[in-house]
């Protein structure tokens, strides 16, 4: 499947009635799990790429957008880092701000929570320049579609090289008055939360707030590093939370909030082409379960069509709106 920019809105769709479908799409949503780099059409980072002169592994548009059938989770993290490679100055960052609220506006996003991929940015672009850039950014696309966006930059595990300087760029951010938290993203293994404890408890002190991808592409002992380890506030996907009794006790105990994204874990293969997702089991375990959509063009997805599938699993129209509270009550302003 080609990746996508959902449109709405949609008549009927699957088992969805009308009139629960209209309820879906209207439905004012907030969101806490989507990254700005890949939230980006693939024809948007394309006239980037051309623009900085960056090359692609593509040498037409229809062969990048080709690139966008994942094989697995490590080819999605490579073909994710070579579309931000494409993202070389102050002005892209701007641009690509404002199309985020344009689009986050037309799924009735109202707040969100977006991620940035600092790692692959924070050498090769002047700080201030950049922090102009998002808080311009987020002024024009507030004023013009009434959305909030907040940014936590990540540390990418897979450079643990950048932890440092992405954490300074954080915390300059955040007295920019543009950033609200760190977190912790890339690839998991190989790459444990031991690794990172001093930033995170650098961030702590200073009143940022910690995020951190945890039991996506590693199990249980991700979740449990983040959270013993680096007081993580939120757990990015944690589904395999569940091969462990003992953590999901715990999650439930203390209602940590997991920002699950389905489309995603099937389109990187966490979660095995046919097979139910977790989700389901995970509510009725009593986590505290949020809804997102990760890298929606990258996954021809949106937040909306990921609602709609918890509706085609069997969720009801309370369970519904028991997630879409949960994931309002998680954001941390």
């Amino acid at each position: 499947m080609a990746a996508r920019h959902p449109e709405e809105p949609t008549a009927s769709v699957g088992g969805l009635t009308p009139e629960l479908d209209a309820w879906i799409v209207a439905m004012p949503k907030v969101e806490l799990h989507v990254h700005l780099e890949g939230a980006q059409l693939p024809e948007t980072i394309w006239t980037m790429a051309q623009r900085n002169g960056f090359a692609l592994p593509a040498a037409t548009l229809e062969e990048w957008k080709r690139f966008y059938e994942f094989r697995d989770f490590a080819h999605f993290i490579e073909v994710y880092i070579a579309a931000s490679r494409a993202m070389r100055t102050a002005r892209d960052f701007y641009e690509m701000t404002v199309a985020f609220h344009e689009y986050q506006a037309s799924q009735h996003i109202v707040y969100t929570e977006a991620f940035l991929s600092a790692s692959l940015f924070v050498d090769s672009i002047a700080w201030d320049a950049l922090f102009e850039a998002f808080a311009e950014g987020c002024a024009v696309g507030r004023e013009r579609h009434g959305v909030e966006v907040r940014f936590i930059p990540d540390i990418a595990r897979n450079f643990p090289q950048s932890k440092r300087r992405v954490l300074e760029f954080t915390l300059a951010g955040q007295k920019a008055g543009v950033f609200i938290g760190l977190g912790l993203g890339g690839l998991e293994a190989g790459y444990p939360p031991e690794l990172f404890v001093d930033e995170f408890a650098e961030a702590r002190a200073n009143g940022l707030h910690v995020v951190a991808h945890a039991g996506e592409g590693a199990g249980p002992e991700s979740i449990w590093g983040a959270v013993e380890l680096l007081k993580a506030e939120r757990i990015g996907h944690g589904i395999r939370c569940l091969e462990d009794p003992s953590l999901v006790a715990m999650l439930r105990e203390r209602q940590i909030p997991i920002e699950v994204c389905p489309t995603s874990n099937y389109r990187t293969g966490v979660v095995p082409k046919g097979a139910p997702h977790p989700i389901l089991k995970m509510i009725e375990a009593g986590l505290n379960v949020t809804i997102n959509s990760d890298d929606p063009p990258m996954f021809g997805t949106s937040l909306t069509e990921e609602y709609r599938e918890l509706v085609r699993w069997g969720l009801t129209r309370g369970g519904v709106t028991d997630v879409a509270e949960a994931t309002q009550t998680a954001r941390f302003r």
